[in-house]
């Protein structure tokens, strides 16, 4: 436990251990926090609760240290078991709490947990009087599921955002402007590029309709990663700038390799793209973190990808890495691809044709050398990432690059 703001308390759980997440779909490097919150004004309100594997303790702690019964609602921002997973312990305790949700939170929980709770449903704009403070509540939908949506504290000033402005990040420490600032901004970019990116248009919309509510914001509470207390807004101008098809002027070279051909082709045209002073990111597919790997797609204005000849096919982490891209899509970047081949060449080809389904432009014709490079040949691949740095400089639209 641990006080946030006048009867608001940080009640959630702290998992040091955690190193992926989403089954292995997401890494977590940092570990995380599970941000559950409890008002305790005139009525008591639980905000979020935390992952299913640490419900006991979470329920036992509020039992000793408030008591359940004196817990008068609970609301959940969004079902997804990291935050209302400690439900089905916490209503054998207080089976008649109402829960608000959204209406979409009320059938998705249904499913989830197979219980037919006392569920409240409302939309943005409705409320409910806490006694000092009100809760009012944000639809937020699809930021990231069906059922999301922000609980705003008027009184205390507080967005409880849950998932949207959150990081996976772990800490001694609670607010954003205790921690190394270079680690928490890469968590949040690493957040928002592998699970946000698709609801672009979405982001922009929600922040419009946020900043038109009007509503003073001392602090934004999500329910992964530090509280942001210094300058919030910070954060949601991020968002802002994120949502824009963000990049950093830069290319991120993917590739993987069988004997070492296609990555004497990949340094060669990491070369080419620095020569012309474009900031070039070489990443092997199969040694790198691959949520690492699409924070750094992320941030590029175009991606190079190259691969192998296998079997008529491409090598199978540049192709996971590739089903990953494809859903995320990526919106205003360019692409060009590479590699080498034995006998029958098709990897440059299948790749292309993923990255052009995917949303990516390609601007160049693929390279492809037969067995190992020659010196002529990697002064090909030197010339290649040169033109495709001419590419990318005329791409560029200045209102997308922020810092």
């Amino acid at each position: 436990m641990f006080q946030i703001k006048d009867k608001i308390y940080w009640v959630g759980y702290k998992d040091w251990d955690l190193k992926k997440f989403h089954g292995d779909e997401y890494s977590t490097h940092r570990g995380s926090t599970y941000n559950s919150y409890l008002i305790t004004d005139e009525k008591i309100a639980l905000v979020d609760t935390v992952w299913t594997p640490y419900h006991e303790g979470f329920v036992e702690d509020l039992d000793k240290l408030f008591g359940l019964n004196k817990i008068d609602l609970i609301v959940i921002n969004h079902c997804e078991v990291d935050h209302a997973g400690s439900l089905l312990y916490l209503m054998e305790k207080i089976p008649n709490t109402p829960i608000y949700c959204t209406k979409k939170g009320a059938e998705m929980m249904k499913k989830h947990y197979h219980r037919d709770w006392n569920f409240q449903t409302v939309k943005t704009g409705d409320s409910v009087d806490l006694g000092q403070y009100k809760l009012i509540f944000v639809e937020a939908p699809m930021l990231h599921w069906p059922d999301t949506m922000m609980t705003y504290v008027q009184g205390a000033n507080v967005l409880l955002s849950n998932d949207p402005f959150g990081q996976h990040y772990v800490s001694p420490h609670y607010f954003n402007d205790q921690v190394n600032q270079g680690e928490l901004y890469y968590e949040a970019i690493k957040y928002y590029a592998n699970i946000i990116t698709p609801f672009n248009k979405l982001v922009k919309a929600k922040i419009k309709e946020l900043k038109s509510l009007n509503l003073p914001i001392d602090m934004i509470a999500p329910s992964h990663g530090m509280i942001w207390r210094d300058n919030p807004m910070q954060i949601v101008e991020q968002y802002e700038a994120w949502a824009n098809n963000y990049h950093d002027g830069s290319v991120t070279i993917l590739y993987d390799t069988m004997w070492g051909a296609t990555k004497k082709m990949a340094l060669a045209i990491a070369q080419g793209l620095e020569k012309q002073g474009v900031p070039a990111k070489v990443i092997n597919t199969a040694k790198f973190d691959k949520n690492d790997a699409i924070t750094e797609v992320f941030r590029s204005k175009g991606i190079i990808v190259g691969s192998s000849t296998i079997n008529n096919g491409i090598l199978s982490s540049v192709a996971a890495l590739l089903e990953i891209i494809k859903g995320l899509k990526f919106k205003e970047k360019i692409a060009a691809t590479f590699g080498s081949y034995g006998w029958s060449g098709e990897s440059t080809k299948i790749i292309e044709e993923w990255l052009r389904n995917s949303g990516f432009e390609i601007v160049m014709e693929p390279k492809k050398v037969q067995w190992d490079p020659t010196g002529e040949e990697l002064s090909e691949c030197i010339a290649f990432g040169e033109e495709f740095a001419a590419k990318v400089k005329a791409a560029i639209t200045p209102e997308q690059v922020v810092k």
